[in-house]
């Protein structure tokens, strides 16, 4: 189908628009953006580049999209932001592109940015990620699929949010939460698993019950990280879940919460 163009936008001849997009009123879409089939852009979008984007991805009233990147160490290298398909980008959220020369800020699929979220640069979000309004990231950060991040959370740079996990509102995250877990608090402490989050995403008893295991090694059992990373790795049988929580403690920079 043919693309709906408002006359008042304002589209950079160099930018690459696929099919049937439409496009609103005071949008501006600069050299290097590539636009899937299927986009919508509500009005006042803005989009800088180089930013390849998906396919069926929506970008609400004053996004602003593929910006350079805020690290002061920046100095206008090409770098780029990547966005899946199927997305939602609610009003005012800001996707910045990565730092260093070749770099890119990644962002899934199936996700839903609600109104001013942030993404700050050469972070890597996973799918079916969703962020509550001004969730926002530092640089550098790791979120796994089907993450939830709370209203007004914070996530420091170079910090990781494994799969499944979820974090509470205003949460200030400073160190690695593992996969499945719940975490809140300012410093967030992990505080129980996203049980509810894994029934309701079909998990077996069986797995839930090894995640609470690994859970009460983690954190119930007053064992160090690398004391608790060995009795992890002493589980007979592990599951596919538990194999995915030591993957994930054997991998930490900054700690967990």
């Amino acid at each position: 189908m043919a693309n709906e163009i408002h006359p008042t936008a304002i589209i950079d001849p160099k930018a690459e628009l696929g099919d049937d997009i439409v496009i609103g009123p005071y949008c501006v879409i600069y050299a290097g953006v590539k636009i899937g089939d299927g986009c919508r852009l509500q009005n006042h979008v803005t989009i800088d580049g180089p930013t390849e984007i998906g396919t069926g991805n929506t970008f609400y009233a004053y996004s602003s999209i593929g910006q350079r990147s805020q690290d002061l160490k920046y100095s206008a290298e090409p770098t780029y932001l990547k966005i899946g398909d199927n997305n939602t980008f609610r009003e005012f959220c800001t996707m910045n592109r990565a730092t260093a020369p070749g770099d890119a800020t990644v962002i899934g699929s199936h996700c839903n940015f609600l109104a001013y979220s942030h993404v700050g640069h050469d972070s890597i979000v996973g799918d079916h990620v969703i962020f509550s309004n001004n969730g926002t990231l530092g640089g550098h950060v790791v979120v796994g699929d089907y993450a939830i991040l709370g209203g007004l959370a914070g996530v420091h740079q170079f910090c990781r949010i494994g799969p499944h996990a979820i974090i509470g509102g205003c949460a200030k995250v400073v160190q690695d939460i593992p996969p499945f877990m719940t975490a809140d608090g300012s410093p967030a402490k992990v505080r129980a698993i996203n049980s509810v989050g894994l029934k309701r995403r079909g998990y077996s008893e069986e797995s839930i019950r090894s995640v609470k295991k690994a859970h009460r090694i983690l954190y119930r059992e007053k064992l160090n990280t690398s004391e608790a990373l060995a009795a992890l790795k002493e589980i007979e049988n592990p599951t596919a879940e538990v194999k995915s929580i030591i993957d994930f403690v054997a991998a930490t920079e900054r700690g967990l919460a």
